[in-house]
């Protein structure tokens, strides 16, 4: 008999056998290309928050504690007061005294600006006040414009030789005066002497971590010092911890300094007037500093503990409702880790060290795990002389 021309049915389910083991493979090369196509761009973002966050940080940090380099109390802020807190200070959202976060930080400089004068009227003995100021030398225009360039809106900063400060918002801006309202409900100091008071255009900021498990929000927030609302800089931060260092010696009056109002200049923190004690210096004639040296005087920066920056001496005195640890003013260094994580549950897997908050990814092709820097800032005015 003639052949039949055909496939047998064995032939048949071989080569079916064949084509499904040959898709399989193709799909199984497909799959991992497909999570690399889906986080790719996602790592790309994460690191893109990690460097706007990393430079936000930096720009304002590297600048704390710039002081006004024109008319009386030049110098940087170390000189007077902390300018670098671990806690949010001068809002209305305060911190209460004694509080140490590592996920917050509270920042005070001067910027590069003209609008540096001091007082010419007694200091405000409330929240909201008026107060006129001298047209010194250094002022944008001291000829036509009494009020040395202040402006509506403006964050300023009071402060003098006595080691207390304030921060106000210039909320109206009259002929010879400025109205001023403080920036928190409590009053640093009443007593600021016409004259003798340094008030300065000042950038007073602040960062911290929010972390809104309820509603999976987790960003990095900055507040700038005014009226206006907190607001985010990057999301899906999981975590920031600020580390602090330290100068290992207490502050020490240096020899053969002369100023007529105040015959004393310190290495760190506010002078001590004749006889006066402070929260650094007794009032003794020859003023010793209240803090312990925390190593030798040859000894590298030491890392600050949360107990060292909560237990006192505290300034301006231990009853101020906005005082500080005078071991804060030894800060000369600040290390910062910063973690992001993928914005798309779908790239997390379960929580892990991988993961601070798990997704529902099941396959490690489709793993993007939490991305995170860690850098140190010295901040230059804060090392001057060292």
């Amino acid at each position: 008999m003639r052949s039949e021309h055909g496939f047998s049915l064995l032939e048949t389910l071989i080569a079916m056998s064949l084509m499904l083991v040959v898709t399989a493979s193709i799909f199984s090369l497909m799959n991992p290309a497909q999570g690399n196509f889906s986080a790719e761009p996602e790592i790309s973002d994460m690191q893109q928050r990690l460097r706007v966050g990393a430079d936000s940080l930096y720009k304002d940090l590297v600048m704390a504690g710039n002081g006004a380099y024109q008319g009386g109390y030049p110098g940087s802020l170390l000189y007077f007061f902390a300018p670098v807190m671990p806690f949010r200070q001068g809002t209305v959202n305060d911190d209460p005294p004694g509080t140490f976060r590592t996920d917050t930080i509270t920042l005070v400089y001067v910027p590069p600006t003209f609008v540096q004068t001091t007082l010419a009227t007694h200091g405000p003995s409330q929240g909201s006040a008026e107060v006129g100021v001298n047209p010194e030398y250094g002022c944008p225009d001291r000829q036509n414009d009494p009020l040395c360039g202040f402006k509506s809106g403006m964050t300023v900063l009071m402060y003098d030789d006595s080691g207390n400060f304030d921060v106000f918002t210039i909320t109206n801006v009259q002929a010879n005066a400025l109205h001023l309202q403080h920036n928190n409900d409590n009053l640093t100091y009443t007593n600021y002497n016409a004259n003798t008071t340094k008030i300065v255009q000042a950038n007073y900021f602040e960062y911290y971590l929010k972390t809104d498990n309820a509603n999976g929000v987790y960003q990095l927030m900055f507040y700038d010092g005014s009226g206006n609302p907190d607001t985010p800089v990057v999301d899906n931060v999981v975590g920031l911890t600020f580390d602090y260092y330290g100068d290992p010696q207490r502050p020490l009056i240096k020899s053969g300094a002369g100023i007529t109002s105040n015959p004393f200049i310190t290495t760190y923190g506010p002078a001590p007037k004749s006889a006066v004690a402070n929260c650094v210096f007794t009032g003794d004639p020859t003023p010793v500093s209240t803090l312990a040296d925390l190593g030798p005087a040859t000894s590298a920066l030491v890392k600050l503990t949360a107990a060292q920056l909560t237990d006192g001496p505290w300034c301006p005195n231990d009853a101020n409702p906005n005082r500080y640890d005078a071991d804060l003013l030894r800060v000369r260094k600040i290390g910062v880790t910063l973690r992001v994580q993928a914005a798309l549950a779908a790239l997390r897997g379960p929580a892990s060290a991988l993961f601070s908050h798990g997704g529902t990814s099941n396959g490690g092709s489709k793993w993007v795990p939490d991305q995170e820097i860690r850098f140190m800032v010295s901040p230059r005015n804060l090392n001057l002389g060292r």
